[in-house]
């Protein structure tokens, strides 16, 4: 681990993605990109690979931090361990019966199966009051039994949820003892120590979650540390976590189900990191990679934690995770005409293999990637992941057959359909995740990233009225940047759940300092250098009388009460337009986030400035037709390590670079900022 400053000579940020696999190697002596294809059936082997490419010898680098999908993947893909469960007698069904709601609000059907199935949810004696007051004793010899019987059933992992621990735990922490004793391995998860706040449904699934992926994470940490030990590497590597912290893989496993979103979550604080060097707070995150498209909002710098999301349906997590909404549509998604004869694109993806088309790889159906490339938007010799690519005229065949006569239009219109299709579902998310909350996106600045976020974004910013778009100097590498530049974080939350003028003031001052109190010690107890603390405090509230919660920011620890209330019915009035001045506030969580952060990453440093040209012209490649929005148009084509800092041209314009392509529409201007940003104003397309 990192013990000082001067040790932070090589810091490697890796990310692996459903297509690529990421790596950004920060150095003394300058940078290094590296972007190898993920290795689905093992990650780690794409980790090492991408490790071995940059030159560097591990045993002369001094951090290691690993943004994974290994967790979220085994959710979505329900690929899970056998886990059993172990809860209050008469509640085995709390996980499946949870809210009642329906995964389409005017669907007439839904399914919906558990992570633990009927036949692996136990009971034993034992009540807790909401309170947390004694209503019957734990029966010691149940716990026993119900171990013995989950193990004869083929479990490798257990979960205890009693009724009310976030009140009291007692009776699930002697349940964990016992299964110490008994239990062959350690994928033991208690409810309490993971979400220790009410809701027995939310915080059940949370723990089985966790439970169902510890050994999954365990296996894949642990068959990575070793081969980077045997490589040379001399620590532990660090792991993401989805609030945009970092954890030790000796340590990671025991909260596995904060790992889901790392991914995700490192391109968030990467972005957050970026824009604020170029004077941004408010910011929409637009990550488009090769299967998926994830956005998010950041605020004053810093980007929304949530501890409300739902994975999938009836999939809740609630542990603190950086607020990413995700989409199936990448540069993979599969357009297709449906039995209705409507265009669809995505969710389902080509993948990393056999990918689009153009990759050359076997595939035969058409894809955003390939709608890309017809139109002329991507340049067919530089695609970083083709062999043997067939030929424009074998791709344009396949669109014709697919897509362009079932519509009755031709293959030009074909493509810009199958780009206006998935456009308007990525609106949609971005939609999601600022006017469904309150926020106008004409107030914020687009942050495009991942391979394929630039080549969409600035349609997708005229769409919203959104003025601005920024895209970064290494898009397809963002996620890995946001290893290297994440801070240090930890989240609390503590269940109140009282009317707020019966609340005692002094409680919740008692409690947000212990919560300060508890980050601060476990900021001191990492290895990783720190230049300065910040401390968040927030609330999670609804009136009285209602099921959802709003979450709200405090502005300091002793916030009063009339404050907080002034401060809930503003939130709410944004939300929902509508005042309820008879109705009492109730406050439900207190959160707080004590948050590390890291030495300052100079981002100039990524683009090599031996490159850069003297003027833009110079730039500037050529020139080809390419397609925007219905007509075929004499465009400019730019490569971007040459572009210089200040520099500024007009769209339409293609910007070409390793990791990423940006399509600048007519009526676009661009400047080229001190971090080597394109800054992107969209002025009227005509």
């Amino acid at each position: 681990m990192l013990n000082n400053k001067k040790a932070q000579s090589i810091i490697a940020g890796i990310d692996v993605g459903g297509t690529f696999t990421d790596l950004l190697l920060v150095a003394d002596d300058g940078v290094k990109v590296v972007k190898t294809p993920t290795t689905v059936e093992n990650q780690a082997y794409g980790v090492l690979a991408a490790l071995a490419e940059t030159g560097a010898p591990l045993s002369e680098i001094d951090a290691i931090v690993h943004g994974t999908t290994t967790t979220t993947n085994a959710v979505l893909e329900r690929k899970l361990s056998r886990t059993g469960m172990i809860t209050t007698e008469g509640f085995r069904d709390i996980i499946e019966v949870g809210r009642r709601t329906r995964p389409q609000p005017y669907g007439m059907f839904g399914r919906f199966e558990p992570i633990v199935s009927r036949d692996l949810r136990l009971e034993v004696p034992e009540r807790m009051d909401a309170a947390g007051r004694v209503v019957l004793d734990l029966d010691e010899e149940s716990v026993k039994e119900a171990a013995s019987q989950l193990l004869g059933l083929g479990c490798e992992s257990v979960v205890v949820h009693f009724l009310h621990a976030y009140a009291n735990p007692d009776h699930e922490r002697r349940a964990v003892e016992i299964l110490r004793d008994v239990w062959p391995n350690d994928y033991i998860t208690a409810g309490h120590e993971l979400l220790s706040e009410y809701r027995e449904y939310e915080r059940g699934v949370t723990a089985t979650v966790n439970a169902a992926v510890r050994p999954i994470l365990h296996r894949y940490v642990d068959r990575l540390q070793s081969e980077l030990t045997r490589e040379g590497f001399r620590r532990d590597f660090l792991v993401m976590n989805g609030n945009g912290g970092m954890v030790s893989a000796r340590l990671v496993d025991r909260e596995a189900a904060k790992t889901v979103m790392s991914g995700p979550a490192s391109g968030v604080m990467a972005a957050a990191h970026a824009a604020k060097r170029a004077g941004i707070d408010n910011l929409i995150t637009y990550d488009m990679g090769g299967t998926s498209t994830d956005v998010a909002l950041v605020m004053d710098a810093v980007p929304a934690v949530s501890n409300e999301l739902d994975v999938e349906y009836a999939m809740p997590i609630h542990v603190p995770m950086v607020d990413v909404r995700t989409i199936g549509s990448g540069g993979g998604s599969i357009a297709a005409v449906s039995e209705a004869g409507l265009l669809k694109v995505g969710p389902e993806s080509a993948g990393a293999s056999p990918g689009p088309i153009c990759y050359g790889r076997g595939s035969t159906e058409p894809t955003i990637t390939d709608a890309n490339l017809l139109l002329g938007r991507l340049n067919p010799e530089n695609l970083l992941s083709a062999e043997n690519a067939p030929s424009l005229d074998a791709i344009r065949s396949t669109f014709d057959e697919k897509i362009a006569v079932p519509l009755g239009i031709d293959t030009d219109a074909a493509a810009g359909a199958v780009i206006r299709v998935a456009n308007d579902r990525m609106a949609g998310a971005i939609r999601i995740v600022s006017i469904s909350k309150g926020h106008d996106p004409r107030d914020f600045t687009l942050f495009a990233f991942g391979g394929a976020g630039p080549l969409h974004a600035v349609a997708l910013a005229r769409e919203l009225g959104i003025p601005h778009v920024l895209v970064p100097t290494r898009p397809g590498i963002t996620n890995a940047l946001g290893c290297v530049v994440a801070d240090v974080r930890h989240d609390f939350v503590r269940t109140v759940n009282r009317p707020l003028d019966l609340v005692d003031m002094g409680e919740v001052q008692e409690i947000m300092s212990s919560q300060v109190k508890e980050g601060n010690a476990l900021i001191k107890s990492e290895t990783i250098p720190i230049e300065n603390i910040r401390v968040f405090h927030g609330a999670d509230m609804q009136f009285v009388g209602q099921t959802h919660l709003i979450s709200v920011s405090l502005p300091r620890l002793d916030a009063t009460r009339e404050e907080i209330q002034e401060i809930f019915e503003k939130a709410y009035f944004n939300r929902f337009q509508v005042e309820l001045p008879e109705i009492r506030a109730n406050l439900v969580n207190l959160k707080t986030s004590v948050i590390g952060e890291r030495p300052d990453f100079d981002l100039s440093q990524i683009m090599d400035a031996r490159f850069r040209a003297e003027t833009v012209e110079n730039a500037r490649t050529g020139k080809r037709q390419v397609w925007f929005d219905g007509e075929w148009l004499d465009t400019a084509i730019y490569q971007r390590d040459k572009l210089p800092t200040g520099g500024q041209f007009a769209g339409p314009a293609i910007v070409e670079q390793m990791d990423t392509t940006i399509a600048v529409e007519p009526g676009n201007t661009v400047l080229v900022d001190t971090d080597g940003n394109l800054s992107i104003e969209i002025g009227d397309h005509s």
